[in-house]
């Protein structure tokens, strides 16, 4: 489990059609990390492969994805050079700063306009109608592996409000329109849409 309060930006080094799927080796920050342990790129939760050093000592590791995250995803698309949101899964006794996020991509989203207004980078993302229905104003929502509040809801989709903390310390200032972002409901909301639908088309009528 992670909280979408990334704490790296990654560069991707290398990609690779593997047995294993399509491996990435990303340098990082981080010069602990252990075989096994999941980490989020970019809010797919992916499993450390392999660990090492660059030639300059910057700490590296190599993650995985197989056919069916390549097929919810962009990773299929990424390339050497690339940048990545990163985090490590929480620990328990943790802060939990952002929300609930499983690094389970649920769908791609569309950026469709960004403007700055302000101190606020707004972002207009169109939405797959699945996810639609999962979002309301000032609600959770997690774009490539960032926790964020939801600042309107469209008929399409919905507005983000990305403060400048976050444009510096995440790749979400580097978005325009056409590019494609990992998106993850709201866990709360999946599970509730889940439990009322057998109850869609009665009505309204629950109890």
């Amino acid at each position: 489990m992670f909280t979408g309060l990334v704490d790296d930006v990654g560069v991707i080094t290398h990609v690779a059609d593997t047995p294993a799927g399509r491996e990435l080796r990303i340098r990082c920050r981080y010069s602990d990390l252990v075989l096994g342990e999941s980490i989020a790129v970019n809010g797919a939760c992916l499993t450390v492969r392999d660990t090492g050093r660059e030639n300059n000592g910057d700490p590296w590791f190599t993650a995985a994805a197989v056919v069916t995250t390549l097929g919810r995803t962009t990773i299929g698309t990424w390339h050497a050079n690339a940048r990545v949101n990163l985090e490590r899964a929480m620990r328990l006794g943790d802060r939990l700063g952002g929300h609930m996020v499983l690094g389970h991509v649920d769908d791609l989203g569309l950026v469709t306009r960004t403007e700055q207004v302000g101190d606020a980078w707004l972002i207009d993302l169109e939405l797959p109608a699945v996810l639609r229905p999962l979002t309301v104003a000032h609600g959770s929502i997690t774009v490539n592996g960032v926790s964020l509040t939801v600042n309107a809801v469209h008929d399409d989709g919905i507005q983000l409000s990305i403060i400048e903390y976050t444009q510096r310390h995440t790749t979400l200032g580097e978005l325009v329109a056409g590019d494609r972002v990992h998106v993850e409901a709201d866990v709360l909301a999946k599970h509730v849409e889940r439990l009322l639908a057998p109850w869609h088309g009665a009505g309204g009528k629950v109890a």
